[in-house]
């Protein structure tokens, strides 16, 4: 969707990853074997991008890292492009528009950590109609083209799952207004 707009596939490659979820760094070389190509198409690409100022790097030890810049003027516009290529703009609206009692949605798996594998893995917190989860699930990948993998839990499973370390990365999709588990 994007290549139209942006010609360079590693461009796109490396706002998905930095711009999906905000926390996330990463340095060349592991961008570079990630995306499967060559580290001087990466550091083309890092280099105009943090020359523009939409990523920030920062050097740790015989890396510099780069993430995704907070305080750039279009960062709300891009991260709300990268989430809307990705589908996950959609996903989150249709689950929590029709669903039961949620108090959150969070974003785990390959996606959290900025990784677009087609597989979009989701968490529920809540008590959740099932049957509709399952509706709007079948509806959701068809119109994103990826497959979409949930998982419902009450706060306290989640909580322990969450801190046992089950869950590489979690991304916050949606917290209710009373919700107060992170």
């Amino acid at each position: 969707m994007l290549s139209g707009v942006i010609t360079s596939k590693t461009k796109i490659n490396i706002l998905v990853k930095l711009f999906l979820n905000p926390a996330m760094r990463a340095y060349l070389r592991e961008l570079a074997s990630e995306f499967k190509v060559s580290t001087n198409s990466v550091r083309t690409e890092l280099n105009n991008l943090t020359k523009n100022g939409v990523l920030v790097s920062e050097r740790e030890g015989r890396n510099v890292y780069y993430r995704a810049n907070t305080e750039h003027p279009l960062f709300p516009e891009l991260s709300s492009m990268v989430r809307k290529i990705t589908g996950i703009d959609k996903l989150a609206h249709s689950v929590i528009e029709r669903l039961g009692n949620l108090e959150a949605v969070y974003l785990v798996g390959d996606y959290a950590e900025g990784k677009d594998s087609g597989i979009i893995d989701i968490v529920l917190i809540g008590d959740v109609d099932k049957a509709q989860l399952e509706d709007i699930t079948g509806k959701t990948e068809k119109y994103i083209k990826r497959r979409v993998r949930s998982l419902v839990l009450s706060p306290t499973e989640f909580k322990n799952l969450s801190t046992d370390g089950t869950f590489r990365k979690i991304l916050p999709i949606w917290q209710g207004t009373d919700s107060n588990e992170t």
